[in-house]
């Protein structure tokens, strides 16, 4: 009975996540009530607690968060955008598949999927909308790039998966490394591909003279380094080549990273540390308060029973558990617009027990994360999604349309490649 009431409860949640109400305060309601609801309301407050307390975790998510909006403020991100472009425009046939792969490289030291979206979509819609492609596909070339955050060690989601399978984030990113390059090319691909088909890549006249702005851009190449200077330094300190630098965490390379965009703008550094200081607040209220309130909300669940039922259904059906582990965030996300609380949630949830299914906790968490941010990148709700679409002058149910069939393709590749 308490089962079906937790499913009541989820199904009132997910009706209000697709309404657009404020993620984190329907996680927190619905972990409150299932708690209270089994006769353990406190469970609730005390999960609360614990989730503050996951100072491990969120210095790296803050850190990096502080580090996007100093690349902001100084303008680096721009200069790394720019040089992107450049062979965005000489791509040819490839012309979609290389916009979504050059947005997944900005997104991977730029880890918000609509930081990403904002910033590289004002630079590569307009190139692709240039060159005749269909609004539609222009801006969900773009978003379906916003999930190559996960090759950045320091992406809340990587942390996550690393302190559920008592990993390194290094080695998080390495284990989902291939698997992510495979699926970015099996979406790109068949968006491009069904562009083609489709006669949505060329052909759909030009954006007003102006809008592109790439050739009078000052690129700096110098400033077009910083954005990867963490990136750089977290692969030299994991490598244990250079003695000095072996017990550099990642929010210690994001202090350098900052510090370094100082050096290369030249900008006022009292600025630089209050813009570092603000995203890290930010990222705290945004991301951490996601995350806290997820851990009410399956400790909601546990209470009334069923993380339990589910565990031994998954237990009883090792396939299940496979298949659940990329298309339950997927689904999640989809509906919800947020891949980063359906992947904390299930992770939390399921994840910690992936040794019953069968399954090693890197592999099932990487794919947890991974299902969330393909569903996100095709839900009409996600921020980025509506982000593109303004970009391009269309609605996100028509960009959601065009990145849906690649999508499910990647979501399915990616359960091969990790779990099977």
């Amino acid at each position: 009975m308490m089962v079906w009431i937790g499913v009541l409860i989820i199904a009132i949640a997910i009706y209000f996540l697709v309404k657009q109400a404020e993620t984190r305060l329907v996680l927190l309601v619905a972990g409150f009530a299932m708690a209270t609801i089994a006769g353990t309301p406190m469970a609730a407050f005390k999960s609360f607690s614990h989730g503050i307390a996951e100072y491990k975790l969120f210095e790296t998510i803050i850190t990096v968060m502080g580090f996007s909006m100093v690349m902001k403020m100084t303008g680096c991100d721009q200069h790394l955008i720019h040089l992107l472009a450049k062979p965005v425009r000489k791509a040819g046939p490839l012309l979609i598949p290389v916009a979504t792969f050059a947005t997944f490289l900005v997104n991977s030291t730029l880890t918000s999927a609509a930081g990403a979206a904002a910033a590289a979509g004002a630079i590569i819609i307009p190139l692709l909308l240039a060159s005749g492609v269909h609004p539609a596909v222009a801006a969900a070339a773009v978003l379906g790039g916003t999930y190559g955050s996960m090759f950045n060690p320091g992406y809340a989601m990587n942390a996550l998966v690393a302190n559920v399978a008592k990993a390194e984030a290094v080695a998080v990113v390495g284990n989902h490394f291939l698997p992510l390059l495979i699926t970015c090319a099996v979406s790109a691909l068949t968006l491009g591909a069904l562009a083609y088909v489709r006669k949505e890549n060329k052909g759909w006249g030009e954006v007003k003279a102006g809008a592109v702005k790439d050739d009078t851009f000052q690129l700096s190449y110098l400033k077009a380094f910083v954005p990867v200077v963490p990136l750089i330094l977290i692969l030299v300190a994991n490598s244990k080549m250079v003695p000095a630098l072996k017990e550099l965490y990642i929010s210690h390379t994001m202090l350098i990273g900052a510090f370094v965009a100082f050096l290369v703008s030249r900008q006022n550094p009292g600025k630089i540390a209050k813009e570092f200081f603000h995203g890290m607040g930010d990222a705290y209220g945004h991301i951490c308060g996601i995350i806290i309130c997820a851990l009410v909300f399956v400790d909601g669940m546990k209470a009334l029973g069923m993380v339990q039922a589910l565990t031994q259904s998954m237990i009883a059906h090792p396939e299940v558990a496979k298949f659940s582990s990329g298309f339950g965030p997927f689904f999640l996300a989809v509906i919800s617009g947020s891949g980063d609380a359906a992947a904390t949630a299930f992770n939390k949830a399921v994840t910690v027990n992936a040794a019953q299914f069968g399954l090693q906790p890197l592999n099932m968490g990487s794919l947890a994360v991974l299902g969330g941010a393909l569903g996100r990148s095709m839900s009409p709700l996600a921020g980025a999604a509506i982000i593109c679409a303004s970009y391009a002058g269309t609605s996100p149910m028509e960009v959601a349309k065009r990145n849906a069939p690649g999508m499910v393709l990647a979501c399915l590749v990616a359960t091969y490649l990790l779990v099977y």
